[in-house]
Parts: C-alpha cells; structure tokens; sequence
C-alpha cells in the first residue's frame, strides 16, 4: 500500500514578476539560463576535440577504450543526477540548486584542469564524472526557472526554443577554444579558464535571477527511489563504457551490468509506492513516454556522430584540433533556425510531426557522416551532416522540453527539465558506450593499423545509424497513432502550444 504523506506548496509571487521586469533585466535573465546549456555543452567539447593531445599526457592516445572515458564519464554524472537535481530544485527552489551547481561545476572544471600534472587518467576521469555533476544540478533547474517564471505565451515558446538552439553554438565554442588550447599553450587552460567563468556568473547569478521563482514543495524526498535509481543508471552506464576498454568477457563487466538492472526494476517498485516517487510512473505514459523515447534514440545516435566525426577528422582527414572545431562552426546557425521552424510547427501542427523532422534529420546526417570516402573534401558530405545534424538536436530538445513544461504542474517544473536532459545526456554516453563495444569485438582480431583504425570507425556509425532508424521507427509510429486517434494528445498540451486556442496564450511577445 502506497505509504501516506502529505504535500504541500509554499506559494511566494516572483520579485520581480514577469509583469515588473525590465527589458534589459529579463534578457539578462533569458542569457544567464541559456549560458547554462552553452558552458553545458562547451564542457563536453573540452575532450572530444583535444582527446589526443589529452590521451598523450596520460599515455593513453592509443587506447579508444580509454579516450572515450574521457567524454563518457562526464556524460554519465550529468545524465544519471540530473533527476535527482530536479526534485531538489522543487523542493528547495530553482535558483538555489541553479546556483549550487555552477559553483560545483566551476570547481571541478579547475581541478579537472590540474590533474595534468598528475599523470593520471583515473583521476582525471574522476575529476570531470565531478565536474559532470555542475550541470547536472543547473541545467533541469535551468529550464524549471523558465518554465515557472513565464506564463505560457509566444514568448515561453521562443526563450524555451533558444534554450536548446544554444546547445550548438556552446559546443562549437568549447570545440575551438578547447584546441587553441591545446595547440597553443596547454589543454588544462580550457578547464581553467571555464572554471573561473561559472564562478564570475555565480555573482551574477545572485542579482539578476527573480526571488523566489517556483513553489518549494513540502513533500518528502524520495530517498529509496534515488538510490536505486542512481545506483542503477551509475552501473549500467559504467559497464558499457568499460566493455569496450577491457573486454565484456571480463566478471565484473557483465556483473555490474546485472546488478545495474536489477536496482532499476527495485527503482521501479520504490516508484510505485512511494508517496512523492522521484519519477512517476506518468511521465513515461503515452505522448511523453515516446517523446522521450525517440529522445533517447536521436541523442545516443549524435553522441556517436560528434565522438567519430573528430575521430575521423584527427585520423583520417589529418586536421589539427582548431580546425577540426572550425568546421562545426555552421551548427549554430542552422540551430536557431532550426529553433524557430519548431515553434513554427508546434504551433501549426502535432508534436509527431516535430518529432518524425528531428528523428529523420539525426539519420540523413550520420548517414551522410558514416558513408564518406577517405579524404574527401569538407564540402563534399561532412558540411551537409553538419547542417542536417543541427535540425536534430534542435527540434527534438525544445520540442520535449516544452511538452513536458506543459504537461507536468507548476511544482514539478524542476522534473520536467530534468527528464528531458538525463535522457539527452545518458543517451549520449550509452550510445558511445555501445559503438566502443562494437569497434572493439570488430577489429580486436584485426592487425593494427590505419585500415583497422577506419574499419572500427564505420562499424560506429553503422550502429549510430542504426540507433537513429528505431528513432524514426519509433517516431513514425507515434505520428500515426496520432493521426488515427489511437494516441490522446493531452489537453494541457495542446491549449499551451496552439496559439489562439485559449485566452491565455493572446498574449502579444
């Protein structure tokens, strides 16, 4: 029997409301939240672009096993605790946990950086699976400030749609800077320099976020849920990246593997009774349950793109670290424009269609990335992905992180951009998990060389490819079940994002 307790919400207005607040301070406002999602994803270029000259420091540039840590393991504490990130946001306040997770974040980034000096690979895979948690703490309670703050208008529509077209440019701007770093002085200075900038923006923090944004829930927290669902999700993720790295014949591979799942079906029942469950079981139901799944899909897909596509740029098209990064400089571009077609459609049309257009756009673009010839030039298909690639990050983020805004009550806002961003990041890190599994067991018997080196690369995008078709799979079937009525859209849903269809939403940007 579902144990009893009782909930209650300490309701305080915003100071300032969306009512009072100044241009100038609402967009200082809107560009603080979305700076969150630029050093984000700037912190997951910090080692994918410079992964060579960060594998030599550590002696293990010709390792694939262990260089891929190097981005997994920050993917894996911003995908597992981001949802316990988000419950403490409703329970204690947005802007608190916002705050709380840029200072971590900044001091994690400066001790990532001085593990240089260590010489360790284990510690500084250590260092960036703590710096992960940073953004995990800010980026659910990122999208919860915007969601409680803002009523639903055009305009929540736009800041939540720039929210996920930043995610392009953050990633580009750590790419570059990442390398200069490396080529020029030291790569540790990318670590450096982006610890001191998320602790310079925690003074701003405290001035420019509104008080008192978000109801703080009474509840009790769901202890029993957290622990078996970070145990379990810390597990599995950890066994499919160390596959790759020792060999899935190794015990305590598989066994913590089995362990993994067996926490997450105790995850589940804790869920089940628990009176305030960490995650319940609503939220993966019916619309929100295949948004998150084709989510899950797209993202393991471009994590696998963007890892081999630097690989493959270092490797076989014999670029330095800066220009690798240069030439992802058009994603941002086509991620704004991509941002805006989803309000366009979300406005015009159902949620499946945003989804079946991002699902598509994740294949043709590791399809195109996957098929390229040896040397062929920039312009040839790797540009094309580039720009295909961007429409699917773009359109799948905002448009999950909108619905769930929509869908989920006011004190639950925190869960909503929590649940959209651990199956972002999670499935980045088990997508690169299962392609280093697959170039492994492809090439081990194979003599070492560049021809086994490009053979364990198109393996990976196979798989990238492969994982984006169920998307689009799993996205088609959601459109027609819509189409035929079989697939109830919620009422919430549509008055929020169909403008006109409520009083409410006649409300001028």
């Amino acid at each position: 029997m579902k144990e009893e307790s009782e909930t209650t919400y300490e309701e305080q207005p915003a100071l300032p409301s969306p009512e009072d607040i100044t241009v100038v301070h609402e967009l200082l406002f809107v560009f603080l939240v979305c700076l969150c999602q630029i050093l984000t994803q700037a912190g997951v270029a910090q080692t994918i672009n410079p992964v060579k000259e960060i594998g030599s420091t550590f002696d293990v540039q010709d390792l694939p096993g262990k260089l891929s840590w190097f981005s997994a393991s920050y993917s894996l504490t911003v995908g597992t605790f981001i949802l316990i990130a988000g419950r403490l946001g409703d329970l204690h306040g947005y802007k608190l946990i916002f705050n709380l997770g840029f200072i971590f974040f900044g001091i994690w980034s400066l001790i990532a950086g001085f593990s240089g000096f260590t010489n360790s690979d284990v510690f500084f895979n250590v260092a960036r699976a703590f710096q992960g948690l940073g953004p995990a703490f800010s980026m659910p309670n990122a999208v919860a400030l915007l969601g409680h703050y803002f009523p639903m208008s055009k305009k929540k529509m736009i800041y939540m749609a720039m929210f996920g077209a930043v995610a392009p440019f953050g990633f580009v701007l750590g790419a570059i800077f990442s390398g200069i770093f490396a080529q020029l002085v030291w790569w540790p200075w990318a670590f450096w320099v982006n610890g001191i900038v998320c602790l310079c923006v925690v003074v701003a923090l405290y001035f420019i976020i509104p008080k008192n944004i978000g109801s703080k829930s009474q509840g009790a927290f769901d202890w029993w849920g957290s622990f078996t669902g970070v145990s379990g999700l810390v597990l599995i993720n950890f066994a499919w990246n160390q596959g790759p790295n020792v060999g899935w014949d190794v015990p305590y591979v598989y066994v913590l593997l089995i362990v993994g799942f067996l926490f997450m079906g105790a995850f589940c029942v804790a869920s089940k009774y628990a009176a305030n469950p960490l995650l319940p079981t609503s939220c993966l139901k019916g619309e929100t349950g295949f948004v998150l799944g084709c989510i899950a899909c797209g993202w393991s897909c471009f994590g696998i793109w963007l890892y081999y596509s630097f690989r493959w740029a270092e490797t076989v098209d014999n670029l330095h670290p800066i220009l690798s990064a240069v030439q992802f400089i058009p994603a941002p571009f086509c991620g704004l424009c991509a941002a805006g077609l989803t309000v366009f459609l979300l406005r015009k049309s159902s949620l499946s269609v945003v989804m079946v257009v991002a699902l598509l756009a994740f294949f043709v673009g590791i399809v195109l990335m996957g098929t390229r010839a040896e040397h062929q030039i920039y312009w040839g298909q790797k540009f094309f992905s580039i720009l295909v690639q961007s429409f699917g990050m773009d359109m799948s983020f905002p448009a999950g992180t909108m619905i769930l805004s929509s869908v989920l009550p006011r004190h639950q806002q925190g869960l909503a951009g929590s649940l959209v961003s651990t199956f972002v990041n999670y499935s980045i890190s088990i997508g690169l998990g299962i392609a280093g599994t697959v170039e492994y067991y492809t090439t081990k018997d194979l003599t070492p060389g560049y021809e086994t080196t490009v053979k364990g690369y198109r393996h990976a995008f196979y798989i990238g490819m492969g994982l984006a078709g169920l998307g689009v799979i799993l996205s088609v079937t959601f459109l027609i079940l819509q189409s035929f009525g079989d697939q109830k859209r919620d009422s919430n849903f549509d008055d929020g994002l169909k403008l006109g269809s409520s009083e409410e939403l006649k409300v001028e940007v």
